[in-house]
């Protein structure tokens, strides 16, 4: 007889729905009865009934094969790196004195702003770009008032946008987003950080600012009015400006390559056509420039939500 090998014979029943023949029985392996007409040939006894069949039912195997591990590719957990500008001298507050050092509700100025991101989940990794020299200051902060989230101190350079490139060339390869903060702005919510990376995510660029309240006149040689700014199309841009970092990196560039110095790291995303999303700041989120700036920043400190 014509042998079915077992798995093929198995195939067979669960296309037909598991309605199973004599051949398929045979092929299985299972026992078969006899029928009632041959049972007083073969010498049985009479059935005193019909012959009951026992269907099992079978529940093909190897038909879907589970995935092994070794087979998999690791995960790669991409990274939101803040870079936290530090390294200005801060003249307008006086050539003797680092205002980011200022105590104001506690702490200095510099902490506050450390501990907003460092509060911040949205955030694995700080990176503060300090002054050369002032390292071990920064890493005596981070032990006094206990700024656990894992942080590097780089050297800054000789303009604003030098001090933001080496913090890029800081950066970890895992890192997709940087949230770019003044280290003198330390009244920005955890809420305003993570609407500028959600947004920078999403979009490529994205900046924390708020409308204009204010008529704005321009003028030509500082002494007379030019004309009157319509209001309704301006914003004050604050930080965090957030930006996914290869974008941010080509920006930089360009501007590097084209010689320009700016001020605004955004405004770097204009020169390669960067569309940059508005994130309203609903609260204030002032920055420490002038000594007259401190009773304000102070009382907004002593007031603040958690982050």
């Amino acid at each position: 007889m014509l042998q079915v090998p077992r798995f093929q014979a198995l195939q067979r029943l669960e296309a037909r729905g598991n309605t199973r023949t004599a051949a398929d029985r045979t092929a299985c392996g299972a026992r078969l009865c006899p029928p009632r007409t041959s049972r007083a040939a073969a010498g049985l006894r009479p059935s005193r009934g019909p012959v009951r069949v026992l269907t099992r039912t079978f529940t093909p195997c190897n038909l879907t094969l589970a995935p092994t591990t070794h087979n998999l590719q690791p995960e790669i957990r991409f990274m939101t790196s803040a870079i936290i500008v530090a390294a200005g001298k801060g003249t307008r507050m006086g050539p003797t004195q680092d205002k980011l050092f200022l105590e104001i509700a506690g702490k200095p100025v510099v902490v506050h702003t450390w501990q907003r991101f460092a509060e911040a989940e949205c955030i694995d990794d700080i990176i503060l770009v300090v002054r050369e020299g002032m390292q071990s200051a920064f890493e005596e902060l981070a032990k006094r008032f206990q700024l656990g989230k894992p942080f590097r101190l780089v050297a800054g350079g000789a303009e604003r946008q030098d001090s933001v490139w080496n913090g890029l060339e800081a950066a970890g390869e895992e890192t997709e987003i940087v949230a770019i903060q003044d280290a003198a702005r330390p009244c920005t919510s955890g809420r305003l950080i993570a609407d500028t990376v959600t947004m920078a995510r999403e979009n490529g660029a994205a900046v924390a600012a708020q409308p204009v309240t204010d008529t704005i006149k321009e003028s030509v040689d500082g002494k007379s009015v030019t004309r009157t700014l319509d209001r309704s199309l301006l914003w004050s841009v604050q930080t965090p400006q957030t930006f996914r970092i290869e974008i941010l990196r080509h920006a930089l560039s360009e501007a590097r390559n084209r010689g320009l110095l700016i001020t605004d790291d955004t405004a770097a995303c204009e020169l390669i056509g960067q569309p940059v999303r508005l994130v309203t700041s609903a609260e204030p989120n002032p920055k420490v420039t002038r000594r007259e700036d401190l009773a304000y920043v102070e009382m907004l400190l002593r007031n603040r939500a958690p982050a």
